[in-house]
């Protein structure tokens, strides 16, 4: 649609034209002595007009507005849940099927002016008939909210979900809202198959090598009430335990515990096999791969307190949490409490109120900062503070005679060596005042404040905890004693102790971790679930540790059988790292190297591949939840035996077009014919008049 509208109003055209009609008669009047015919003189005359006239036309800034409109036809999207659930509960005759007939209803739905769409988990407008339903999970409310957001502002009449009502990824599909019609189509079978499976199994991620580690497993039966099975705990085939289930009803959810011994350190695999009992729906589901991995040794730490003191239980139960760490603790002169090594290699050192005034465990404390470990100081009203300062040389603290200060913990948010939740730095507002010194505190330029001293209400510069890294030398000082009243405080507070807890492990954490000064590293993901892939990242680094790219590294792994393939990549800044799919379950073994100043850096560890039967852990059809989902968005729902019902609802429908209308504005004056048409109503004028003999 045009329409002609201008900058003034159209009625000055009659102006316009008076004006032009007056021009014309004086130029062109009555006149004997004109030497052309009268109908030549009418001629020129409605020459000059219109002239004039378009040019007073032209001075009104006249546009012509275009409105242009674009239907779109309503679209029906046909949402197929390809999982595999769906192959193993419904037959596959009866699915092809169910995809042809929904193929003759999108073609009328087409002829009454729809525009069907085909979509699955994982691509647009699939060939139906070639669909292999095999995604490895039910992700039904991404799919339903990716529909929605990729047809959002578009004429999306409604959407036909051809499902099972099976969902394993995502939230369920009925705690969304959708703005547009859901029609379900139920496929597969909502009776109870006669099946055993192992529903879920719980481990750890990794045991250590001599110790006992659980494992639980949750079996489900159905249909095999009065029968027993064998479930059998194997490692890399071998079975190491075996129990006997009965299955006393017709319904049953069991748990068992196995408690093996890890005997071999590594990556280790474990299998869990329930026994297959006949006319079992699928055995897909009896079997469950676990990987664990055996870790040879704890990080050993050592706290040497001068006297028995609360804080030492207080640090020794947060520490013990862990079961990555082993702690020993010694009170020289006192029978040691735990069993003290004298000649064992500790990770870090703990020293509570040591270097001490009194003497006690100064041999000790000689020893072990000979040796150049960690160490961690907890500065008490004992402490020499000389011999602290000789020895520590990022804190100085000059105190004022025997002069003593309560302080509490303020968190220095500049802090970023670990990570501490806002919600526990909140905690150690409420904590009770440690005791430290009264004195002056001075820093060196590797220190790292973590905790302020907090007088009162005021906040102080003064370090309560901080650390520092020397060349790789990690130590530790806590400038107060008494910490244990915080732990106190905040269980009987919140009947926990997780602020307390976690800043004590994550100080050990930091103190007792030993900076990687490899100069190549790869590192694979550890775990890459159902698509037999793992992705590998390669870090390159020069002598002063700066990321540099450009190396050509070669990759060899090698499975449990032992049979190695040899990969090779060259890693850039955009490209660090290299994708490897296609491998089968199981333990693999991985050496990678590469040339760094002509020197050859390799490195080497292990990943597992492992796969999930995730659909086959439910097989019974959900057609309740695609009833309620078709009532809560306004749709039906239909048994994919009789489909009637869709289409009548569906054809019933009328389609509504949706406008989109575009408008586009252009003014006259931009239009370059119309100065070609000035030129040739003055050029013929001039021509009749000069072919006339006038001027």
């Amino acid at each position: 649609m045009n329409q002609l509208l201008s900058e003034y109003s159209f009625y000055y055209l009659f102006l316009g034209a008076l004006l032009a009609a007056g021009y014309a008669w004086l130029l062109y009047r009555k006149n004997e002595t004109k030497p052309w015919t009268k109908t030549t003189n009418y001629s020129l005359a409605a020459l000059r007009f219109s002239l004039i006239l378009l040019l007073c036309f032209l001075l009104l800034n006249p546009f012509v507005r275009q409105i242009a409109n674009e239907y779109e036809k309503p679209v029906v999207v046909f949402a197929i849940d390809n999982s595999q659930s769906v192959a193993l509960t419904a037959d596959s005759l009866k699915v092809r099927q169910t995809l042809t007939k929904l193929e003759a209803l999108a073609s009328n739905l087409r002829t009454q002016g729809f525009e069907p769409i085909f979509q699955d988990f994982a691509t647009l407008q699939p060939d139906l008939q070639a669909i292999k339903f095999n995604h490895l999970l039910s992700p039904l409310t991404d799919l339903l909210q990716g529909i929605g957001q990729n047809y959002e502002n578009r004429n999306l009449a409604s959407i036909v979900l051809l499902s099972d009502g099976i969902y394993n990824q995502g939230n369920s599909p009925l705690y969304t809202n959708y703005k547009t019609p859901i029609y379900t189509v139920g496929i597969g079978d909502s009776i109870p198959q006669k099946d055993v499976l192992l529903k879920a199994v719980y481990h750890n991620e990794l045991a250590y090598l001599g110790n006992k580690f659980p494992i639980t497993t949750e079996v489900y039966q159905a249909g095999f009430g009065g029968q027993t099975a064998e479930v059998t705990l194997k490692q890399n085939e071998q079975i190491i335990e075996r129990k006997i289930l009965a299955f006393k009803d017709k319904q049953s959810f069991q748990r068992l515990d196995f408690l093996p011994l890890a005997t071999q350190k590594g990556m280790q695999h474990y299998t869990i096999e329930v026994q297959s009992l006949a006319g079992e729906f699928t055995t897909k589901n009896n079997i469950r791969h676990l990987y664990i991995d055996i870790l040879d040794g704890k990080q050993k730490i050592l706290l040497l307190a001068a006297a028995p003191h609360p804080d030492i239980k207080a640090i020794r139960s947060a520490v013990e949490k862990k079961d990555n760490y082993s702690l020993d603790v010694l009170i020289p002169n006192i029978s040691p409490e735990g069993s003290y090594k004298p000649n064992e290699k500790y990770d870090l050192v703990i020293m509570h109120n040591i270097p001490n005034q009194q003497g006690f465990g100064n041999k000790e404390f000689q020893e072990y900062t000979a040796k150049k470990i960690p160490i961690w100081y907890i500065v008490g009203t004992e402490t020499n503070l000389s011999a602290l300062n000789k020895q520590v040389d990022f804190l100085k603290i000059n105190s004022r005679g025997m002069q003593y200060d309560k302080v509490m913990p303020l968190f220095n948010s500049n802090f970023n060596k670990f990570s501490y939740e806002e919600s526990k730095k909140a905690k150690l507002k409420k904590y009770p005042p440690a005791t430290t010194f009264f004195a002056t505190y001075q820093l060196g330029a590797t220190a790292e404040v973590i905790l302020y001293q907090q007088v009162g209400n005021v906040p102080t510069q003064n370090p309560l905890l901080l650390v520092s890294d020397n060349q790789g030398t990690k130590t530790g000082v806590l400038t107060a004693e008494g910490i244990w009243q915080w732990r106190v405080q905040e269980f009987t507070q919140d009947e926990s102790q997780e602020a307390f807890d976690e800043l004590v492990l994550k100080t050990v954490q930091y103190l007792a971790s030993k900076d990687d000064k490899r100069k190549f590293r790869m590192k694979p993901s550890m775990r890459e679930d159902n698509n037999g892939g793992v992705t590998f990242e390669a870090e390159t680094y020069n002598d002063i540790y700066e990321n540099i790219y450009g190396q050509k590294i070669e990759l060899v792994i090698t499975n449990e059988k032992k049979v190695a393939t040899n990969y090779n990549f060259v890693n850039t800044d955009a490209n660090f790292k290299y994708r490897i799919n296609g491998l089968a379950q199981g333990v693999y073994q991985f050496r990678a190297s590469t040339t760094l100043n002509g020197k050859t850096e390799t490195s080497q560890g292990e990943f597992t591949v492992t796969e999930q039967q995730t659909e086959a852990l439910s097989t019974l059809a959900d057609f309740d939840l695609l009833r309620q989902l078709a009532k809560q968005s306004g749709g039906i729902f239909a048994n994919y035996q009789n489909l009637e019902p869709l289409q009548a609802a569906l054809q019933a429908q009328k389609p509504v077009s949706l406008i989109h209308s575009s408008e586009t504005i252009k003014e006259i004056l931009h239009i370059k014919w119309l100065f070609f048409v000035l030129i040739l109503f003055l050029a013929v004028e001039w021509f009749v008049r000069k072919f006339s003999g006038a001027y």
